[in-house]
């Protein structure tokens, strides 16, 4: 990590972060709409509480051997586990045990090494028919770790053979990266919001990785390796003769801002096409991700310019009483997007899963019935068209 920025107030009630990180070798190779998955370490305190609680010998040395029909579809970061490796670090590496909460048959398993009668006799009723409902409220509600879970039922002690099968494996993180290779060589850019919530009886929990993250110090943390890898995204790089529709409100603007960069550099070499930028935030003041990075390439013939046919226009979806979002912005330049759309324009979303991608679709469907005067049902068969042409895509997530 050589950056870590807020893109946010301070003080406002949301947290995103610009991080940059630097490989440690050169030739890192990505393209522009890549993701890459980084995995998190976890807090070294509760590691070594859940080996204390467990009765493990954390200097012990374990080998990881795949199964044969396993050996091709193993990951990557437990390849490196398959040699003697010490037992504390097998657990910090790929057991997740103080962020994901167990499944059911967790505390089936757990109810036959308690020595507690009361707990053997509640894990019994978490793991029957009957207690779903009371599991539900106790675990998955609240989010409750393995660590949390174990130090409930202190009298249980699992076998560390039953354990690995059991606590859920530690998963890599994935995030659109925000940076073009040919802007920023041997670099990697990322647009995350630092994940944190309150549960029903008022726990405060936090992401792991985002908050990993933005724990880091690029200035004091010279020796910290972020163990990373690069894989191909849903949105594939446009060339630069084709025009471009880009909606991605909060976070969603990640992978845009890697392709404005990446046009922004075609574009003194050869012609490019239009691109038009639909961005949504609540505040103009708080949570106006890269304001700055916008408006330049919005002015003086860039790429999101009027000038060269593009356009950039943002949502203040709590700047006003009324919300307004990307996609009442899209109403209003419908002649626009029906312009582009004709000349053979791509249509890119990115964003929260929750509403927004089946919000944003329904507009373009609204708008493309309107210009051409078909049905809402006719314009979604041709948005699937458009999709199996190539000329559609969607990048969600939770």
């Amino acid at each position: 990590m050589i950056t870590n920025q807020h893109l946010t107030k301070v003080d406002y009630g949301r947290d995103v972060r610009h991080f940059e990180f630097e490989a440690l070798s050169p030739g890192m190779d990505y393209q522009v709409g890549d993701v890459v998955e980084i995995l998190p370490s976890q807090d070294p305190i509760a590691v070594d509480a859940f080996i204390q609680h467990c009765n493990l010998d954390q200097d012990c040395y374990i080998t990881v051997q795949p199964r044969d029909n396993e050996k091709q579809s193993i990951d990557s970061h437990v390849k490196s586990l398959m040699h003697p490796v010490k037992l504390k670090d097998f657990v910090a590496l790929t057991m997740d045990v103080a962020s994901a909460s167990p499944r059911r048959y967790f505390f089936e398993v757990m109810s036959f090494y308690a020595t507690a009668e009361h707990e053997k006799e509640r894990l019994q009723y978490f793991a029957s028919p009957e207690g779903r409902d009371d599991l539900y409220q106790y675990n998955q509600k609240e989010r409750r770790t393995v660590l949390e879970v174990l130090e409930d039922f202190p009298s249980v002690q699992m076998p560390f053979e039953w354990l690995v099968q059991m606590v859920p494996p530690l998963k890599t993180r994935a995030f659109s990266i925000s940076s073009s290779p040919s802007a920023h060589p041997n670099q990697v850019h990322l647009t995350v919001s630092i994940v944190s919530w309150i549960t029903p009886f008022k726990r405060k929990r936090h992401g792991l990785c985002s908050s990993w993250l933005a724990g880091l110090d690029p200035f004091e943390s010279k020796g910290v390796y972020i163990p990373a890898w690069i894989r191909r995204g849903a949105l594939p790089p446009p060339p630069p003769s084709l025009p471009l529709i880009l909606i991605g409100p909060g976070t969603g603007c990640a992978p845009f801002r890697a392709f404005v960069e990446e046009r922004a550099l075609q574009n003194v070499t050869v012609s490019t096409s239009p691109v038009v930028f639909f961005f949504g935030c609540r505040n103009q003041e708080n949570d106006f991700l890269y304001k700055n990075f916008w408006l330049s390439h919005a002015q003086d013939y860039g790429v999101l310019s009027k000038e060269k046919g593009g356009g950039f226009f943002v949502a203040f979806s709590r700047d006003q009483p009324q919300k307004v979002y990307v996609q009442h912005k899209m109403k209003e330049e419908r002649k626009r997007i029906w312009s582009l759309l004709s000349a053979g324009a791509a249509i890119y979303i990115a964003g929260s899963s929750i509403k927004m991608p089946a919000d944003v679709t329904s507009t373009l469907e609204e708008i493309v019935s309107e210009a051409s005067g078909i049905s809402k049902e006719s314009a979604a068969r041709w948005l699937r068209q458009l999709e199996k042409a190539g000329r559609f895509y969607i990048e969600a997530w939770s």
